[in-house]
Formats: structure tokens, C-alpha cells, sequence
């Protein structure tokens, strides 16, 4: 074990007291009632949706449902609070609710899964996805995806006898699909809880203030988004999974944003200096598919003119207007040409954008079911990069979501009518927005695409010396395919991707370069000071750098598993989270315990179980 850096030594902090959070799970008792709340409280229940909308409704059960309807329904409590449906918050429900504990999600849109589903993004995973390297309840969602395929839709007997059916046969995953299918299996995984009472979610809820005492936090207060009613919701335990990280400034949890400086990290991708304005590009996807021999071209964006002509101003430049088919190689930062092609690809051809995010490849369907492909527009074009999501004002945010979607349109407007063809012709205006895909009205996606989020300065921090290929070799004085990722004495969680940066808002290009296979530290989920708020999506202690290859689907999904899994132990034995971390034997039994569950905690090359 090497010598841990920064605040990563045990301090032996416990919560504030001496007291250590009680076991709910076999019912609420009185006085942890009054210890965690202060004053009456009472629990609402919703039940989860099972499918994509069937018993979207709000049903509220038992004696202190009745007693909270009485009171106007303004204070519900549980045994932890989940802000934030995405894959994080998911996965953190169900490692809760498994282990007895009642939950209450909330998620500020109605379709719960985040990237995968509201922010329409097929997963992008590594090359051992369907043979290790995610949890079980992970695997579960993604044979259930396939299974729903087989179930529901009318494939063709050679794509039904597929094992690792592939629906959209797009190239960026072994699993590329239509969002509402996702949507569908994940209501379906939290519908026993919910119908069981143990699970509330509240849809369409976005976090707006957060009540602490101390190193606690004693309450989220939550607004709908539709209709403006604000609740009260208590818990021992509070996990932040929301897109942003928005309960950390609420909570003042000490944490990060932007880019670190260089010197603070030693990195060798970090900048120069720090910026909390060196934000990632976020993205508007949408959907489309091709019918040949239409005309379906939208109205011309208003903002058309400005995105036709528009050129990044990036460091290294970026080689002309963004919307071209010619783009920076995100490894090398030369100039590079990708094909697009909606009907057949040409041999020979460029690499076809058409199919790289492609949900639905036509063959794999019986004849009729679609008119054509289609494909999910998730692209260097369409990534806006002029301003951030983080660090603004509400108003500015949602100007530049505005904007974004502007963006997004004018990318399909273009692509319609002015995209140069190979054939010498110009546009496809066979190209048809699927709203219906998205759920939406103007057929963007409910959501934007959010690459990086604020995160907390936690007890262990992970740097680009722990998993980059190059400078982890070059450390050890070991060639790149020998070398491996730090090994962490508290690992809770595996992953694997590149370091993946998007251009910036500040004006930085692509940073991508190989990763190894990495671990989650467990000391990456622990706040410097705050006892029992605990971070379950990209809100982790990584830098702005390693971000990057910790923001990617199943490693999402792990994070928020292994958030849930915490809290959950963490009850169960009456201690608080760092303390798990801090005894060696707590930890062993911890780590075997989620092994046991289903989380993989080492590559099979590791050792020490998976």
C-alpha cells in the first residue's frame, strides 16, 4: 500500500456526539424519529412506474401517509434521501431498498436513467462488458434491455438468435438502443419497492435547499418543476446524484469545479492554471431516421445563420465550422473528415456517422416495422461550448440550454439541406425528427448531455497518475502493456475507459488518451468534513482530468451502487461512512459483503476477489 497524499490518512472522525446513525430497517423507531428530525414527519409513497408510464400516478399508503396528507403533505422522511434519478441515483435506490431501507429518489425529469434515457445516450462501455467488468444489477438492466427486444418488438429470427443482440448495431457500444426500452426496464427493477412501500419517487422534482447543523445534513427541501409545490424530506443518510452535484453548494459541501491548476495535481493534462469556467462542452441529443424519398426539413432554426457560420475558438484550432464533416481527432488534434451516410455506406467510405449512435438498424426488424434507421445525434457538431451549466445563475443556464437546442436543430436544418453528400448532391431531407423517441415536444432530448459535474474534495482524490497509460508506464519504468492501474486498499467498484475530454467552454481541445482499468476507492466517495451526504454520480473525488474516464455509464451505475451499498452497511452496523473506510477489518467485510451482491471490486487480474 503506498502512502496516501492530501487528507486520504484516517482522522477518526465519527458524527458529533458519538452518536452513530440506528437501523430503520425493520421499522422507524420513535426516537430515531425524533433524533433525525426534530419534529413530526411523515412518510409519502409513490409507486414506481413499471414500464415506460403505467402507474405514473402518486399513492400514498399507511398510517403516516394518511397523517402526512393531513398535514398537507409537506414533510416526508425515510432512511435516506436519493436527489437525482439518473444511472447513479438508480443504482443507489436499489442497493438501498435491497437492504431494507426506505428510500425516497427524486429526479427532475419524469423518465428516471439520465444519460441512458432522458439524455438519450446509448452506452458507451469497454471491450469486457459481456463477460466482467459491472455489477450485477448493471447486467441485469442490460439483458433485460435485450429481453424486452425479444419480448416486445418483431425481430427477425436471425437477430432474436442473436445472444448479444445489438438492436441499433451502432458502433459506439455492444448495446445500442432506444431510450424509452431503458426507461422501461428501469421502472420495471424499482417497481417491487415501490409497490412493496419502501421506495417513494418523486418525478419532476429538483432540489432548492438544503437545512444543515453542523458537519449534517438534516434535510433536502425539494420544488416540483411542474407545479411548484415544495416538500420538506428527512434521513439519516443524503446521497447527491444529481447531473450537477447541485446539493453540494446547497449543503456547503467543500468541493471542486472546473479545472484544477497543474500544480495542485501534478497532472500532465492539467492546464496550466485552475479555471472553474473549464467546463466540458455539454450536448442536446436527438433522435432521427431516414425515409427515402421524403421531404420531412424542418423550419429554419432561428438561430441558423449563426450556427452555419459559427468556428470554435479553440487551442489547438479547430480546423474550420462546426457544422462540417470535418472535425479535430480527438487523439492526434489534426484535421479529419467523417463520412455520412443514412441509406447504404459506400466501401470504402469514411467512417459513417449515421451508424456510430444508430438505436434501431432496420434488419434487425421484420419488413415494415421502421421506415429506416435510426440514429441518435450525439456528435462533435452538435457539443456547445458557448458557456457552462455549472457555476451560473439559473437564468444563465437555461439560456445556454436554450441555445444548445439551437444548435442541435440547426445540425439536423443543415444536415437537410446543405451537408455535402459524396455523390456530389447537397442534404438529406429524408432526415426525420423522432420526438416521440425522446418524449418530447420539439424532439430534443429532455435533458442535456452532462459530461462533468462539480465534485467533492473527498479523503482521497484520483489523479491522472493512478490509471494514465503513458504516465503510470513511464513512473514505473514499465512498458504500456504491462502496466497497470493503482490498486486501492479500499476498493469498491471497477471501470475502464479512456480519458475522454470534449473541448471546452475555455477553450481547450480534445484531451483523450488510454486509460487503464481502474478502481473505485471508497475514498473518493467521502467528503473532507460532511458526515453523511455522500456523492453517487460524476460528483465523485476525481479531477478534472480523470473525470473523464469516471463518467461513463457502468461506471455511473457503480458509483451510485456502491453509494447505496455504504449507506446501507453503514446502518446496518451503526457507523458512520469513513469509519468503514478507517478500520481494516470493517472494511474487509464491507468489500465481501457487496462482492457478495454482485459488485465487482477487482479485474480478474487483480486478485482479491471480484
Amino acid at each position: 500500500m503506498r502512502a496516501r497524499r492530501g487528507t486520504d490518512q484516517p482522522n477518526g472522525i465519527g458524527i458529533p456526539g458519538g452518536g452513530t446513525p440506528a437501523s430503520t430497517a425493520g421499522g422507524t423507531p420513535a426516537a430515531t424519529e425524533a433524533r433525525f428530525m426534530g419534529r413530526r414527519a411523515f412518510l409519502g409513497r409513490t409507486v414506481a412506474g413499471l414500464g415506460a408510464a403505467a402507474w405514473s400516478g402518486m399513492i400514498l399508503r399507511g398510517m403516516g401517509a394518511e397523517a402526512d396528507r393531513a398535514a398537507g403533505g409537506r414533510e416526508w422522511s425515510a432512511d435516506v434521501v436519493i436527489c437525482g434519478g439518473g444511472l447513479g441515483g438508480m443504482a443507489a435506490a436499489l442497493a438501498a431498498c435491497r437492504n431494507g431501507l426506505r428510500v425516497i429518489l427524486t429526479e427532475e425529469t419524469d423518465w428516471l436513467g439520465g444519460q441512458l434515457t432522458s439524455q438519450g445516450v446509448p452506452p458507451d462501455e469497454h471491450r469486457w462488458i459481456e463477460q466482467f467488468g459491472c455489477t450485477r444489477s448493471y447486467r441485469t438492466l442490460r439483458d433485460g434491455i435485450r429481453e424486452y427486444y425479444r419480448r416486445h418488438y418483431p425481430l427477425t429470427e436471425a437477430a432474436r438468435a442473436q445472444p448479444f443482440l445489438n438492436p441499433g448495431r451502432g458502433t459506439v457500444s455492444r448495446l445500442c438502443h432506444e431510450p424509452r426500452v431503458a426507461l422501461a426496464m428501469l421502472e420495471g427493477m424499482l417497481a417491487p419497492y415501490g409497490g412493496g412501500g419502501r421506495l417513494t419517487v418523486l418525478r419532476e422534482h429538483r432540489p432548492i435547499a438544503v437545512e444543515v447543523e453542523g458537519d449534517r445534513v438534516r434535510s433536502v427541501a425539494v420544488r416540483s418543476v411542474r407545479g411548484g409545490g415544495e416538500k420538506v424530506l428527512r434521513a439519516p443518510w443524503i446521497l447527491d446524484a444529481t447531473e450537477l452535484g447541485e446539493l453540494l453548494p446547497l449543503a456547503r459541501v467543500e468541493h471542486r469545479l472546473g479545472a484544477e491548476g497543474r500544480a495542485a495535481t501534478g497532472e500532465p493534462h492539467a492546464p496550466e492554471t485552475a479555471d472553474e469556467g473549464n467546463q466540458q462542452a455539454f450536448t442536446m441529443c436527438f433522435a432521427v431516421d431516414h425515409v427515402a424519398g421524403a421531404d420531412h426539413t424542418i423550419e429554419q432554426p432561428r438561430e441558423y445563420a449563426f450556427w452555419r457560420d459559427y468556428v470554435p475558438a479553440l487551442k489547438p484550432a479547430w480546423p474550420g465550422r462546426l457544422l462540417s464533416w470535418d472535425y479535430s481527432n480527438p487523439r492526434t488534434l489534426e484535421r479529419r473528415t467523417l463520412g455520412f451516410h443514412p441509406e447504404a455506406d459506400p466501401a470504402g467510405s469514411l467512417f459513417n456517422l449515421w451508424t456510430y449512435r444508430r438505436i434501431a438498424a432496420a434488419e434487425n426488424f421484420q419488413a415494415g416495422v421502421y421506415a429506416g434507421d435510426v440514429s441518435l445525434i450525439n456528435w462533435p457538431q452538435n457539443d456547445y461550448l458557448l458557456g457552462p451549466l455549472v457555476g451560473v445563475s439559473d437564468a444563465e443556464r437555461e439560456r445556454h440550454i436554450a441555445r444548445a437546442k439551437q444548435l442541435s436543430l440547426s445540425l439536423l436544418y443543415w444536415m437537410q439541406t446543405e451537408a455535402p453528400r459524396e455523390d456530389g448532391k447537397s442534404g438529406w431531407p429524408g432526415l426525420r425528427l423522432r420526438p416521440d423517441l425522446m418524449g418530447t415536444e420539439d424532439g430534443l432530448a429532455k435533458a442535456p448531455y452532462v459530461r462533468e459535474s462539480r465534485r467533492i474534495r473527498a479523503l482521497f482524490t484520483i489523479r491522472e497518475q493512478d490509471l494514465g497509460t503513458k504516465v503510470r508506464a513511464e513512473a514505473l519504468g514499465q512498458k504500456e502493456p504491462e502496466v497497470r492501474s493503482e490498486a486501492y486498499f479500499d476498493t469498491v467498484g471497477i471501470g475502464q475507459y479512456p480519458i475522454d475530454l470534449h473541448p471546452t467552454v475555455s477553450g481547450d481541445n480534445y484531451i483523450d488518451f488510454d486509460a487503464l482499468p481502474f478502481q473505485i476507492p471508497l475514498g473518493a466517495l467521502l467528503p473532507e468534513r460532511v458526515e453523511n451526504l455522500l456523492p453517487a454520480n460524476k460528483n465523485i473525488g476525481t479531477t478534472h482530468v480523470t473525470n473523464g474516464a469516471y463518467r461513463l455509464h457502468p461506471v455511473e451505475w457503480a458509483i451510485g451502487e456502491a453509494a447505496g451499498s455504504l449507506v446501507a452497511f453503514a446502518t446496518r452496523k451503526k457507523v458512520a461512512a469513513r469509519a468503514v473506510r478507517e478500520k481494516p477489518a470493517l472494511l474487509a467485510e464491507f468489500q465481501g459483503w457487496i462482492r457478495d451482491q454482485g459488485l465487482e471490486t477487482h479485474w480478474p487480474w487483480q486478485g482479491g476477489g471480484r
